[in-house]
């Protein structure tokens, strides 16, 4: 114990040594805090300017400014640029805010400051009338938004040009403000997490508050190669740090990050942050400055927001089924797929955990419950936000800060992530609930059985595969996930289905394609799945070489045929699916073995994946999978 406790001390000093200086202490906070700034136009033209403010008339926007012509208007009632009231006044300790502002008057301006309720109902708070031009403060105290609403502001150019600049939204300040890292995990994703790393470089204010970036590069294709990162290095100064580690997934890549900003101080908080998003560096003054003002440390994420279609919203907030392994479900009253240039989120929904494209971990989290399992890919921001808050540390998913991430529809389910997703989400179930035996396996075989008469067979083999190493117990999670990521990937190649083809050169004659649409979702879908299975068995399937779209790629549908062609949902591509009547069997009889395994066994693994759970989430556990010589 002795011996541990003194190489904690040094490995300490060895992490402060090699840390940017302002990182090892906590900053005398100004004397009001920046809440959030007023943003004019997002961070790449393929981000609608409607986002941050909607103008009638002519107008000149930049980043942080906005100039109306006489007689133009314009409002911030947008997704960036609504100021989250409810939020604020639920979670922290901020009771008024001001809007201060430089405008630039050239004879008559009216400005207001204007909230709405859980209805949406709008309702003026303060107006000024300026004829001046010069600074410019409002005010609104935080009394009645604890279910819904939010502040925005109004501007009208009456009597000619009206310039808006320095717009900020601001509090009274803590006593002292915390130091924030940055880490970044990237694996083979170069360009995107350059241009990440230089997001963050393109914002001085950004720049200014965070004190350090921490870029943990798992790949191959290596991030320091390339020359927007070379040229944005310098802006950073001794703020950058570039790592260089096995493949871990992200579990290991983000805990990377948590353990070397930990082992500097234990007062700094850490945002984790996907490689591959479109960057909006505001997000990060956002999600600072709330973590700093909460009553209580709370973890603090960001929205998504959809790389291909920018306006859409993924989901206002997320929350984890156990019981059914299920993640990522919406909360209720929570937005989902939705154009937030047509409907803003009013009402109040609190987060079950917030993923990790980027979210803020406060450093008191660490502290108390350690770090992330190592379960490679998936489920991991999941079991850490469910088990922060076993221990009494709450997730805010906050509206208006956000990054925008790849669209998750635009993925095939059909893919050697399932392995992990099944896996993990055992694994997860297995850790924080009581999972019931019985209905856990009816559950998976349901899917199961679904996948089968879709001619899903490698979908079928690789969830059989995950479903197998959790039944191995915590020894599968020795290495971190290495073996299993290449497990996963290399015997899905035995499946041909799992095969994505050139729409335009298919392995098959493209004029025997029949295009089959879908008819509506059977109202007696067990009784159908049995109808499916059954025709698929005898082989009284339909005939020919029939094409589906991706919109009618349902189970009920593909199982009427025999040889289908199924667009991907990457819409890259296709895959060629075919009845087999002898692989369904064997992996029929092979769910059927695994399942009744995972029934009587299910008991004993829990217990066994809980007893593992402080070793596996030990500094000393991470620093052998990183090769960090604990001598």
């Amino acid at each position: 114990m002795e011996q541990s406790a003194t190489h904690a001390v040094t490995e300490a000093n060895h992490r402060a040594a090699e840390a940017p200086a302002s990182l090892r202490a906590d900053h005398r906070a100004p004397d009001r805090l920046v809440l959030q700034r007023g943003i004019f136009t997002g961070p790449s033209a393929k981000v609608s300017d409607e986002l941050y403010a909607v103008v009638k008339g002519r107008a000149e926007r930049e980043r942080q400014a906005l100039r109306l012509d006489k007689g133009a208007a314009a409002h911030t009632n947008t997704y960036f640029g609504r100021f989250a009231a409810s939020y604020w006044q639920r979670w922290t300790t901020v009771t008024e805010v001001r809007a201060s502002m430089v405008l630039d008057v050239a004879k008559q301006a009216r400005v207001r400051i204007v909230a709405s309720d859980i209805a949406g109902h709008r309702r003026i708070i303060q107006t000024a009338d300026v004829d001046a031009s010069g600074p410019l403060s409002l005010s609104a105290p935080l009394d009645q938004y604890v279910d819904g609403g939010a502040l925005w502001l109004e501007f009208d150019a009456v009597g000619g040009e009206l310039g808006i600049s320095e717009l900020t939204w601001t509090s009274v300040a803590p006593d002292h403000v915390r130091p924030v890292a940055i880490a970044i995990c990237t694996f083979n994703r170069a360009e995107d997490c350059a241009n990440t790393v230089a997001a963050l470089a393109s914002d001085a204010t950004v720049l200014a508050a965070i004190d350090a970036v921490y870029v943990v590069d798992q790949g191959t294709d290596l991030v320091e190669n390339r020359p927007h990162f070379q040229e944005v290095r310098p802006i950073f100064g001794d703020k950058l740090r570039y790592i260089r580690q096995p493949n871990l997934g992200g579990a290991g890549g983000f805990t990377r990050g948590l353990y070397e900003v930990s082992a500097v101080n234990e007062h700094a908080d850490v945002i984790l942050m996907d490689d591959d998003i479109l960057c909006e560096p505001e997000t990060v003054v956002r999600l600072n400055a709330f973590a700093n003002m909460t009553v209580e440390p709370t973890l603090v994420g960001a929205q998504m927001l959809f790389l291909l279609n920018p306006d859409y919203l993924n989901v206002g907030a997320e929350e984890v089924h156990l019981n059914e392994l299920k993640h990522g479900q919406k909360v209720p009253k929570a937005l989902r797929n939705t154009s937030m240039l047509k409907r803003n989120q009013e009402r109040r929904v609190d987060a079950g955990y917030n993923a990790w494209w980027t979210c803020l971990i406060p450093a008191e989290v660490v502290a108390r419950i350690g770090l992330p399992v190592p379960i490679f890919f998936q489920w991991d921001d999941v079991e850490y936000g469910v088990r922060a808050r076993e221990a009494g540390f709450v997730t805010v998913t906050l509206p208006n800060a956000a990054v925008w991430h790849a669209d998750f529809y635009w993925k095939d389910y059909d893919d050697w992530a399932r392995y992990f997703s099944t896996r993990n989400s055992l694994i997860v179930g297995s850790l924080h609930t009581d999972l019931d035996g019985k209905a856990i396996t009816r559950k998976l075989f349901r899917e199961l059985a679904e996948h089968l008469v879709a001619m899903q067979y490698g979908l079928v083999h690789t969830t059989l595969q995950g479903i197998e190493d959790f039944l191995k117990g915590p020894k599968v999670l020795r290495d971190g996930g290495i073996a299993a990521l290449s497990a996963a990937r290399s015997t899905r190649g035995d499946y041909p289905e799992t095969v994505k083809h050139a729409a335009a050169t298919p392995p098959v004659r493209s004029g025997d394609i029949q295009l089959r649409r879908a008819s509506g979702e059977p109202s007696r879908a067990n009784l159908v799945l049995v109808k499916r299975a059954i025709t698929q068995w005898t082989g009284r399937t339909q005939r020919g070489l029939i094409g589906v779209t991706r919109e009618d790629a349902y189970w009920w549908h593909v199982s009427l045929f025999d040889h289908v062609v199924v667009t991907d949902a990457s819409q890259s591509g296709v895959r060629i699916r075919r009845r087999d009547k002898a692989r369904a069997r064997a992996l029929l009889l092979r769910t059927w073995r695994v399942l009744r395994r995972l029934r009587r066994e299910l008991p004993a693994l829990q217990r066994e994946y809980r007893a593992a759970m402080p070793e596996l989430t030990s500094r000393a556990n991470w620093e052998r999978l990183y090769g960090i010589d604990a001598e």
